[in-house]
């Protein structure tokens, strides 16, 4: 490129100047016009809740100082229609190159490769480059060229994989390009990201947190000086900011992993010529942590119809209970589990909460409410300061047992062992819960087993200031062992069907769940692919493979007779919801949930629900979500899940997930 060249930097979840792959390449070849395009009307279900809004406010405020004062102020634009945004800058600036760096949810991977494909017939250079991992999805396949389906065989590989750790310096000066001012911008203020409600909700947040590319610097430098020493200690605990707390940063793309890394890892060094053993534990721990952030990264681009489906195919038969008085209930923290409770509330008055709260309180929502994941999992979205797609897909995928090596299936914790475990003295739930404020430690994790006397000396009237418990334990367990039960009966049925050649089949239990309006699409028709981006490459439907993922049940004697058949023909009104047209990205994603599952894929092209619509909340609010990984919990979110051991799951010869591999290596590069 000569000096003359004029590039339009495409920013989007990369909200810094450091470490920027897509604005250091911009830089180095003439003028740059750095944009980002607002476009509510493409985020769909997915539309950002109230405090990740807060957050994208105040970041991008903080990334347009940073940018004005190396000459080139951020343009603000608010669209129906990305391409359209990004057009009308081209053309205004008379660019001649397009600058991005990747992103890896489906309706991205579809949005990203439908604009790249048209920008590059137009006679436009589009280029895209990784700002956001250590290893790109498309890079990390076993053998035989196949997606893990495990995070250990996937962290195991990347280990052995050399990478890039150099980090980019930020830009000296940018150059703006004439013509900017005939762009259609607008201010900050015009994107809508809160009302004035909100921003009165809002006021406190600005009290514990600071957005913004350099304030996250120093809370990466803080925690490496302060905390990294005691990690491995502080994950087990429920109460205080314990963990990282660079989850958010991460998330927007204000800190970038590679420094993360680095800067961890050379702690690690230093520590370990010092002898410091404990040191060394706790920075393996975080370091796992970043793995399974890549690895949530991982299972989206190569199973993306993971934000509504299990990755297991017999877990759409599973009898979820569409039990919309006890999901609110969840949401309210009015469970009578105090612990589950204390997690709930703390999230609805903060937006945040530990990783080791979020395991407790959705391994409680899916095993004893039995409630679909895919509610849980848009609740964190819509209610988390962190909020972040891939890895709420993990972790809610991994405690509801829809993964390989997720929470065994009939796993059930019980929030009482679990609040001895993690808040023995009980002061998170009376810092949460002040109506069991007076009760004595013995009692304030089973309220409900406390004498009559010491509930009344502490002003707790159960059923009145404080519920019983929605579910009795042992009624959980009955109800979770027969669901189980009942989800190997009917995928048994529709094995036979399937092998019988019948024109029944069993429903699918997860996508039937209609008592809450979450948009779903699916795929109208095919179209194959015939090239892809050398930057973003995008799988290949060619040569998959039709491995279909099943555990078996540990005793499959005491069959019952299978419940639910419905023709076939009854599935064809859902089908044809949505005209939904697919590039290359999106019909190569239905290749491989049919590998899977043997249903329809879902990656839109666009969605068309509101972004006014917040299905799952009541109340008014949004978010995201983490997970620890251990034998109570799995990481979450990036840099603040943590993977312990876990415990292993029977699974006979024939559905082995050691030979499971239904994702190909891209073939189309």
């Amino acid at each position: 490129m000569g000096s003359q060249a004029k590039t339009v930097v495409w920013f989007r979840r990369d909200l810094r100047i450091e470490d920027n792959p897509a604005l250091s390449a911009a830089a180095k070849d003439g003028c740059v016009l750095p944009v980002f395009i607002w476009c509510p009307s493409e985020e769909g279900q997915f539309y950002p809740g109230r405090v990740s809004r807060w957050w994208l406010k105040h970041s991008l405020a903080h990334l347009d100082r940073s940018l004005r004062s190396l000459g080139a102020p951020l343009t603000f634009i608010r669209s129906e229609s990305t391409l359209a945004a990004l057009l009308q800058c081209i053309g205004a600036i008379r660019a001649t190159r397009l600058v991005y760096n990747h992103l890896y949810d489906p309706v991205s991977l579809v949005r990203d490769h439908k604009i790249k494909s048209q920008l590059v017939s137009l006679g436009i250079s589009v280029q895209s480059f990784n700002g956001d991992l250590l290893y790109e999805p498309w890079g990390v396949y076993d053998e035989s060229g196949l997606a893990f389906t495990t995070f250990d065989a996937y962290w195991g590989k990347c280990r052995s994989m050399p990478n890039e750790l150099t980090m980019l310096l930020p830009p000296w000066k940018l150059v703006p390009p004439t013509g900017t001012e005939s762009v259609e911008s607008c201010s900050i203020e015009e994107f809508g990201l809160e009302n004035e409600i909100e921003k009165s909700s809002n006021a406190l947040l600005s009290r514990a947190w600071s957005p913004g590319w350099s304030n996250a610097d120093k809370v990466l430098s803080e925690f490496i000086d302060e905390h990294l020493l005691e990690y491995s200690n502080n994950r087990m605990k429920v109460e205080g900011t314990t963990t990282s707390l660079l989850s958010p940063y991460l998330h927007f793309g204000e800190l970038s992993v590679r420094k993360i890394y680095q800067n961890v890892r050379m702690k690690q060094i230093q520590w370990a010529k010092d002898g410091n053993c404990k040191a060394e534990e706790s920075v393996n721990f975080f370091l796992q942590s970043i793995g399974l952030r890549e690895y949530s990264r991982y299972l989206c681009f190569n199973f993306p119809f993971t934000y509504e489906r299990s990755l297991l195919g017999n877990l759409k038969h599973y009898p979820w209970r569409a039990d919309e008085g006890q999901f609110k209930s969840w949401r309210q923290g009015k469970t009578g589990y105090p612990l589950v409770d204390a997690g709930m509330r703390e999230l609805w008055a903060t937006g945040w909460i530990h990783n080791r709260t979020r395991v407790i309180v959705a391994s409680f929502f899916v095993k004893i409410l039995l409630l679909p994941w895919t509610w849980g999992m848009k609740y964190f979205w819509d209610t988390l300061l962190d909020a972040d797609l891939e890895s709420d897909i993990l972790g809610w995928q991994y405690v509801s047992g829809s993964l390989p090596d997720g929470h065994e299936l009939k796993r059930l914790d019980n929030p009482e062992v679990l609040g001895q475990k993690y808040d023995p003295d009980g002061e998170y739930i009376r810092n949460w819960i002040p109506e069991l404020a007076r009760l004595p430690t013995e009692w304030i994790h089973h309220p409900w087993d406390a004498p009559s006397t010491v509930l009344k000396a502490a002003g707790v009237e159960l059923g009145l200031n404080y519920p019983r418990p929605i579910v009795e334990i042992l009624t959980a367990r009955e109800r979770l062992d027969d669901a189980v039960d009942m989800m190997w009966e009917l995928d048994r049925a529709a094995k036979v069907a399937k092998l019988s050649s019948s024109d029944e089949v069993v429903a699918d239990n997860l996508i039937n769940l209609n008592s809450l309006d979450i948009p779903k699409v699916v795929v109208k028709k095919e179209v194959y692919c015939t090239s892809s981006s050398l930057d973003q490459r995008v799988p290949s439907i060619h040569n998959m493979k039709d491995n279909s993922v099943n555990k078996k049940p540990r005793d499959p004697s005491g069959e019952k007779p299978c419940a639910v058949i419905l023709s076939s023909h009854s599935n064809t009104v859902e089908k044809s919801k949505m005209d939904v047209d697919l590039l290359s990205t999106a019909e190569s994603s239905s290749a491989r949930k049919r590998s899977i599952s043997e249903s329809h894929c879902a990656v839109p092209t666009h969605f068309s629900s509101s972004p006014d619509i917040n299905p799952v909340q009541e109340d008014g609010s949004t978010g995201q979500c983490h997970l620890n990984r251990s034998s109570s919990d799995y990481p979450w979110q990036g840099a603040d899940g943590i993977g312990e051991g876990k415990e292993e799951e029977d699974f006979d010869a024939q559905s082995s997930f050691k030979g499971f591999r239904p994702c190909k290596k891209p073939a189309c590069l």
